[in-house]
């Protein structure tokens, strides 16, 4: 599980990976595409790809097959998988905004008891998280193939029929 400072955005791997699952998500039941075919597809490095797919594999988004017909596939049915669990896998669940009370430090330092309550600011992060992930708690592997622009996941299954 990542640890996130204040103010960091969600890696750049956590777009590959929701790219990765959709794409497997447009799969015929029963095909899987290695880390190299999604890799290629993407134009991403296969290595870390690999380690991030791994990471769903872990959290049970994923499963893997070795062999010559092996790779990754989803699961579950995409309407089963969400966005919210995809992005936890590869990044963790810790909270996004971490409130070190700096309010009370420096010149403007505000005494304890002028600080019972939880910080304005937290407060207001805490619920916008709160509200980011229960969208993608609800926003499912389904509804984003629903959304693809036509014939997107027509090619994604060509690409991705391709021996590596």
């Amino acid at each position: 599980m990542r640890l996130y400072d204040p103010g960091v955005k969600l890696p750049e791997s956590t777009e590959w990976v929701l790219h990765c699952a959709t794409a497997l998500a447009v799969l015929p039941s029963g095909r899987s595409a290695s880390a190299a075919q999604l890799a290629e597809h993407y134009d991403l490095p296969v290595a870390y790809l690999a380690k991030q797919l791994k990471a769903l594999v872990r959290a049970g988004v994923l499963t893997a097959s070795t062999g010559p017909r092996g790779g990754f596939r989803l699961a579950r049915p995409p309407e089963e998988v969400t966005l919210l669990q995809v992005v936890e896998a590869a990044d963790g669940a810790s909270p996004f905004y971490v409130c070190n009370e700096i309010r009370q430090r420096g010149r403007a330092a505000a005494p304890p008891e002028q600080c019972v309550r939880m910080c304005g600011l937290a407060a207001a992060m805490a619920q916008a998280e709160q509200a980011w992930r229960a969208s993608l708690a609800t926003t499912t592997l389904a509804d984003i193939v629903t959304g693809l622009p036509p014939g997107v996941d027509a090619r994604t299954r060509t690409l991705l029929a391709r021996p590596s």
